[in-house]
């Protein structure tokens, strides 16, 4: 009887799952509507006292997406003020929407990783995840692997689709 080999296993096929690189991203969002009268005006004293009497510790640790869903005329200042509200609860305050948001920690956390531990490797980047990884993210480590790969590949170790080949030196070189 004949024994059944794995060769995806057996590949020298590396798998980079940007998914794990969003895992533990908590994003909460704050509109600023809610600090503004009838949640389209801002007057500067009743927006000092909504920013005063808001419960801030909600956003310990997390990433905070700062907005406005109207189209209220908000001054910079008023962004300046949650700011230095959130300085020391949260992991960052950010201007944008939770995808926004999101999208900049990804891409902040893909700068910081080091990507020459596959030099010269054939690499997949993993193409289902639980998560919605935006393309922008897909493209950001692909422009991060191209310099050290030997192949980069998208999808799945039975399924994927060659994205990059390094080109061979010439014999002789």
């Amino acid at each position: 009887m004949s024994e059944i080999v794995n060769k995806v296993q057996q590949s020298r096929l590396e798998t980079v799952d940007l998914e794990k690189f969003a895992s533990d991203i908590s994003v909460k969002e704050l509109d600023l509507k809610d600090f503004l009268f009838h949640g389209m005006i801002l007057k500067e004293k009743e927006y000092r006292e909504n920013i005063s009497n808001h419960d801030w510790e909600q956003y310990k640790d997390s990433y905070v997406a700062v907005f406005c869903s109207t189209d209220a005329i908000i001054p910079k200042w008023a962004y300046m003020l949650v700011v230095s509200s959130l300085q020391n609860l949260a992991a960052d305050v950010l201007f944008g929407t939770r995808d926004d948001v999101t999208e900049t920690v990804l891409k902040e956390r893909l700068d910081r990783f080091d990507w020459s531990q596959y030099s010269d490797k054939f690499v997949l980047l993993k193409g289902c995840s639980k998560i919605n990884v935006p393309p922008s993210i897909y493209m950001k480590a692909t422009k991060q692997l191209l310099p050290h790969v030997s192949k980069l590949m998208y999808g799945e170790a039975c399924s994927n689709v060659p994205v990059y080949r390094k080109p061979r030196s010439p014999k002789g070189s």
